[in-house]
């Protein structure tokens, strides 16, 4: 289904660390647990999880980013061994960003994080150079562009420009799915936002739908895009498209959620295939919100494979998918 589409994902790539432990006891010196050391794994997260899914679910990825040349670093770029990371650029004065979870259980007990221990020390406008340098490069291979921005400061104003009017100069679709600065996307295609960061920027509480459609189309007019895709946890997704068109998604399968963690990401990455292997927007959106809801069915970051998305689709009716 999107098969050989080649999407640059740039942004904030981070190491999720999992340290996983079984409960031993309380400790003397203060009311916390002692976890007897099990196992550890590291995964791609932020923009690093963009580009993995779109790996799993059959697209090819240019990651464009920085990572440190500590054992974070060289586990994502280890993550990203069968893709082009001529982007990625290594920087060896700072630790890559990063965000430790620590994960406790037991034979008797549910497995639950405990705690979080992030470390952001990346200096993005010291490799903004090279970033640019990259870039260059890249964009005569690809079919679509996706800005993952986290609020580490990796998409300084000059890549997020070169990014958004490269993609309006040549026709590739773009979406951007930036936390804490989405107003200055200015010219972007598409937008995607969950419902708290839509009332952040509108600065107001969505309390009805009205209250709703009026924030985003407000973030549509302001950007000039061509729609905002917000995600709303149990209501599943709307799709606001700037011909005034409004699509409600609702969610497709009410199993058990175990981790919203990364969802957003998995539903960037198949909105960027569907739309860049020449699928509607609302088709697109519509693919993005299965590949969303497999994905939190499962513990902590993770990938949705083309054959997940492909067997829920073989689940229902055509006319219900698009």
């Amino acid at each position: 289904m999107f098969e050989g589409k080649s999407i640059l994902v740039a942004g904030d790539f981070i190491a999720d660390v999992y340290i996983f432990g079984n409960i031993g006891r309380i400790s003397r010196e203060a009311p916390v647990l002692i976890l007897d050391y099990q196992s550890e794994k590291i995964v791609a997260g932020g923009a690093g999880n963009v580009a993995n899914n779109i790996l799993s679910l059959g697209g090819k990825v240019f990651p464009v980013g920085i990572v440190g040349a500590d054992k974070n670093g060289i586990e994502l770029r280890k993550i990203f061994t069968n893709a082009d990371c001529s982007g990625l650029i290594e920087d060896p004065t700072h630790s890559t960003i990063s965000k430790t979870r620590i994960v406790a259980g037991g034979r008797a007990t549910v497995s639950q994080q405990i705690v979080r221990l992030d470390r952001d020390s990346l200096d993005p406008h010291v490799n903004e150079a090279k970033i640019l340098e990259s870039i260059e490069k890249i964009l005569p291979q690809i079919d679509g562009i996706v800005l993952s921005d986290y609020g580490s400061g990796t998409i300084t104003p000059a890549i997020r420009q070169r990014l958004i009017d490269f993609s309006r100069e040549h026709g590739i679709p773009s979406i951007v799915d930036s936390r804490y600065d989405i107003g200055n996307f200015r010219g972007i295609n598409f937008v995607k936002q969950n419902d708290s960061e839509l009332a952040n920027f509108y600065q107001h509480e969505l309390k009805s739908e009205e209250i709703f459609h009026r924030a985003a189309f407000k973030l549509q007019r302001k950007l000039k895009a061509d729609g905002i895709l917000i995600t709303r946890g149990e209501l599943g997704m709307t799709l606001f498209e700037s011909n005034g068109a409004i699509h409600d998604i609702p969610v497709e399968d009410f199993s058990e959620v175990f981790d919203v963690t990364g969802a957003g990401d998995t539903c960037v990455a198949a909105m960027i295939l569907g739309l860049a292997s020449g699928f509607s927007p609302v088709e697109s959106a519509r693919i993005s919100n299965i590949a969303a809801g497999i994905a939190v069915r499962k513990l902590g970051t993770s990938t949705v494979s083309i054959v997940e998305v492909e067997n829920v689709l073989s689940r229902i009716s055509s006319s219900k998918v698009f």
